[in-house]
């Protein structure tokens, strides 16, 4: 309940371009949701929930405005997505990929017709250092989404619900705006972290490092 009226509030914050309310909600999105999974789970997924923790920082510095800025938020998500490449990866994901191989080039296809159409304008608008990091992002996010085809429907679709509203982030740095990009951005990570979170939650085997 208290994430559903969080949700709702940082929409609402979006949609009428109220920072303040965004500074309120956003930040707290991925802590319930880190809060939710560690309930019904414990540490069993330590890998998502360090994930979700780096992710809420990211969601900090993405407030900021700013190029700097902007690059600390690339950052702490490239640390989200390979902590969760590597929950997937522990939970069966390389088993699952071994028979897909047309799967694993087609989402190598996708990242590469990404990279190639929106790297001259990314290159002006983030600076010869952002750009390149965008593009490792790009694959790691990728990677993510096609690892999480193991966890069954809902981590497939939150998986690629991830790759949407990071698409459209990519967007709007590009310059390529249109009316209800942010609103649309912010309703398809919400749900793809929701569907992420629920996916491990239903998840029996442990995804964290044992001894």
């Amino acid at each position: 309940m208290v994430f559903a009226v969080l949700c709702v509030v940082e929409l609402i914050g979006v949609a009428t371009g109220r920072h303040a309310v965004e500074w309120v909600a956003k930040p707290l999105l991925a802590p319930l949701l880190a809060a939710h999974l560690w309930r019904l789970t414990g540490t069993r997924h330590a890998y998502v929930l360090t994930g979700l923790l780096l992710a809420a920082a990211g969601d900090i510095a993405l407030l900021i405005p700013g190029t700097p800025a902007f690059g600390i938020g690339l950052a702490l998500f490239l640390g989200a997505q390979l902590c969760w490449i590597t929950a997937f990866l522990r939970a069966g994901a390389l088993d699952h990929l071994r028979t897909r191989r047309a799967v694993c080039a087609a989402y190598l296809a996708v990242w590469a017709a990404a990279v190639a159409t929106l790297a001259p304008t990314l290159g002006p608008a983030l600076g010869p250092a952002l750009g390149p990091a965008v593009a490792v992002y790009a694959l790691a996010l990728l990677t993510m989404a096609l690892t999480a085809r193991a966890l069954g429907p809902k981590a497939l679709w939150g998986g690629l619900i991830f790759v949407a509203s990071d698409s459209l982030i990519g967007l709007g740095a590009a310059g390529l705006d249109f009316p209800g990009r942010s609103t649309l951005c912010m309703t398809t990570y919400i749900a793809a972290l929701a569907l992420l979170v629920t996916a491990f939650t239903t998840h029996p085997h442990p995804t964290r490092a044992t001894t």
